[in-house]
């Protein structure tokens, strides 16, 4: 392995495509930044994740890599490497581990290219570095900062990171204002979906009981956090609670910056195993996971304000999309007062 040079001055960072991932990786971009002070360090990244570095005083510039417009395609992928070769950097750092990223910024003429050796694409990187075996027995946050240390950077903390841009605090707080009204509730965020498949979510019927023994037990407003894809599994929390008032949606008509921004204003945040769990997570607020397929020791909220809340099955994590047993089990025998329990515990500290 050979360390990094001295004295970069420009320096392109390709970032993870998922949300989840790309707050894990929130601690390595500081650890660039504090080995790079005075490096101009650019992103590049999908639309989706701009927002979890677009107020990040680590990061200078954000290069939007267009996958479904100017960058689509093969063609594209050429059209990105020009685009980038205008740029003239002096380095790529590659936190994504696929063959793609190497092959774009070789294109690029990015005379040092660094990263893992995944892929098959060691002999495109010029400082590669290969992934420990035991790795995997960690969590995914020491990934991203053992890569940099085998680059001789010197590691910084782990801990995770988010910025919040003003306007997003700005519009978090006024509709808050609207649907609290002046009451002191508790804010309880829930997410009820999930990227990677339907064996990473807890039932929807499971989270609309929990929502209605909430509001029937204590004074709280709940908001539904999530996609377009998630505004049935809404619908059906606000019906099982039946006061419109108590059940604030949002699925689908946030930007991520204002999801951001009203996450962290939550007095709790339950959810799946997903990217807005991190960014709770990360935003340090109290959080309950529900874990089922996936592994909660390589991918669990990295911080110590969560809970987990999983049952112990020989078959999980299984880590597939849907359950190969079909029975389901590891998301079925979660009982809605398991959470309502995890919930009450984080409420009771800051009270």
């Amino acid at each position: 392995m050979k360390s990094l040079p001295e004295g970069i001055q420009k320096i392109l960072i390709r970032s993870t495509n998922w949300i989840g991932d790309a707050v894990m990786t929130t601690p390595a971009v500081r650890t660039i930044r504090h080995n790079y002070p005075e490096a101009e360090i650019t992103l590049l990244g999908l639309p989706w994740v701009a927002d979890v570095f677009s107020a990040s005083p680590h990061v200078d510039k954000i290069f939007t890599y267009d996958k479904n417009g100017r960058h689509s395609g093969i063609k594209g992928k050429f059209v990105l490497a020009g685009d980038l070769r205008e740029k003239a950097y002096d380095a790529a750092i590659l936190l994504q581990n696929a063959f793609e990223a190497a092959f774009i910024t070789t294109l690029a003429r990015i005379p040092v290219r660094a990263g893992y050796t995944t892929d098959g694409r060691g002999l495109l990187l010029t400082h590669g570095v290969k992934k420990h075996q035991d790795i995997k027995l960690r969590h995914q946050v020491h990934y991203y900062q053992e890569m940099l240390q085998g680059l001789g950077l010197q590691p910084g903390p782990d801990e995770l990171e988010l910025y919040i841009n003003d306007e997003d605090i700005f519009w978090s707080a006024n509709t808050v204002s609207q649907y609290a009204a002046g009451q002191k509730a508790s804010i309880i965020g829930i997410n009820p979906g999930a990227a990677y498949g339907p064996a990473k979510c807890w039932p929807v019927e499971k989270y609309a009981a929990l929502a209605k023994k909430l509001c029937q037990e204590q004074d709280v407003i709940v908001v539904v956090f999530g996609t377009k894809a998630d505004c049935v599994a809404a619908k059906q929390i606000q019906e099982a609670v039946n006061n419109q008032i108590k059940v604030v949606d949002l699925t689908g008509k946030t930007t991520l910056g204002q999801a951001l921004a009203m996450i962290s204003l939550c007095n709790v945040f339950v959810t799946n195993d997903s990217g807005l769990m991190h960014v709770s997570a990360a935003l340090k607020v109290p959080t309950v996971a529900i874990f089922g397929s996936t592994d909660h020791i390589a991918t669990g909220p990295y911080s110590e304000n969560a809970s987990i809340v999983r049952i112990e099955l020989d078959c999980s994590p299984c880590l597939e999309t849907h359950c190969p047993k079909k029975h389901f089990r590891c998301m079925e025998d979660i009982e809605v007062d398991d959470v309502v329990h995890a919930v009450y515990a984080h409420l009771k500290k800051v009270s």
